[in-house]
């Protein structure tokens, strides 16, 4: 829906009538992905797209049915229905839709959520689709809190902390539960729909170990960037998996780029005149976790070298070192698992140690706000 939220906002604010229908699954080569929206107000004007045309013509129809009834409808279109096939999609592709009222009314929570994505706050809205008398009913999801219920409390629950696990990594998709929350059934499917861009890893220092931290970053998720003062090893043929490539001070890069709760700093660069104007700047940002590569003595100049600069002890016990979990990790691949391990622990209130050895539950809701630096190896 956050294709349309701009455009549907003044039908909203007027307490227009209008029914939305969103892309909730596809397969094969459908024209567009999950979440894809196409608004249709009681008068007949029509916003958004959930095909590029092949379909729209019947979602109109349908939209103006669930208006007029006032019940949600879940459709599917695909080469493989009759139906659908005369309804125009000959991409090879299936798209399921979920059509509902989506006005004030329907939904008074939708104009909280219009409020989160103009403030850049993640936020979440988990819809059934599948497998409980409820379809259609939401959840507005933040690491704040929720809105909204979708019946009993286990399945809000289970939904709401699967739903944040997602948003931290801004990907949309279909949970399954069972219909009191439990994990290991699937009786219902909830579309999970993330209204928050990937969070973002900034590695600083174009090494080996640099490397190793780009491609598991990029596989859990992250926005990658390299940055490295030298053109020489800053390179993509370098570093393909990372999304950008930035020659540049670190600290003077860093100075310029937003971060929030959610964004990863790696200072792997192992170079003083780079490292201590770097950690500077990020001690003063609000980076979720933030990781220096070196040994204990280095750790330990660099902690009087902050305290000299102005920090506080209280600044300063933000800090930990080593980063990452000891895994007894020594070759690059190794160490930047043994850093994604303390990531996720960092982010997702983890302690670290084997589950065996704990009594906590083992799935837990991240945190609402974190700060992490540590320095290592």
């Amino acid at each position: 829906m956050r294709d349309i939220l701009e455009d549907i906002a003044s039908w909203h604010r007027d307490g227009r009538r209008f029914a939305v229908a969103t892309v909730v699954r596809t397969w094969n080569s459908s024209p567009r992905p999950a979440g894809a929206s196409m608004a249709v107000a009681e008068i007949g004007e029509v916003i958004g797209s959930v095909s590029g045309g092949c379909v729209e013509g019947a979602v109109y129809e349908v939209a103006r049915e669930v208006l007029e009834t006032g019940v949600p409808q879940l459709v599917r279109y695909g080469v493989s229905d009759d139906n659908a096939f005369a309804a125009g999609l000959t991409c090879g592709g299936i798209l399921e839709l979920l059509v509902q009222v989506a006005d004030s009314t329907a939904f008074p929570d939708l104009g909280k959520v219009m409020e989160a994505v103009a403030a850049r706050r993640p936020v979440a809205i988990a819809t059934i689709i599948v497998g409980s008398d409820s379809l259609g009913h939401r959840l507005v999801v933040e690491p704040s809190g929720t809105r909204g219920s979708l019946g009993p409390e286990g399945l809000t629950e289970a939904v709401a902390s699967g739903a944040l696990g997602m948003l931290e990594h801004g990907t949309s998709g279909v949970l399954h539960v069972g219909s009191e929350g439990e994990r290991r059934s699937d009786e219902v499917s909830v579309f999970v729909e993330s209204m928050a861009p990937p969070p973002r890893m900034i590695v600083f220092g174009a090494i080996d170990f640099a490397a190793a931290v780009a491609r598991i970053g990029k596989f859990l998720g992250y926005h990658v960037t390299v940055c490295d003062a030298r053109p020489l090893f800053a390179t993509k043929a370098r570093f393909p998996e990372a999304d950008e490539i930035v020659v540049a001070w670190p600290h003077q890069y860093l100075s310029k780029t937003d971060v929030d709760e959610r964004t990863v700093l790696c200072v792997l660069t192992h170079d003083p005149k780079f490292d201590g104007p770097l950690l500077e700047r990020a001690l003063r940002t609000q980076a979720g976790y933030i990781g220096a590569m070196g040994s204990r003595r280095t750790h330990d100049m660099r902690i009087a070298q902050l305290r000299e600069t102005g920090f506080s002890e209280e600044e300063l016990a933000k800090l930990r070192s080593p980063i990452g979990l000891d895994l007894g990790a020594r070759t690059p691949e190794e160490t930047a698992v043994s850093i994604a391990a303390e990531i996720i622990s960092t982010f997702c209130g983890g302690t670290g140690h084997p589950l065996t050895n704990t009594t906590k539950p083992i799935h837990r809701l991240p945190l609402a706000s974190h700060t992490l630096i540590a320095t290592d190896h």
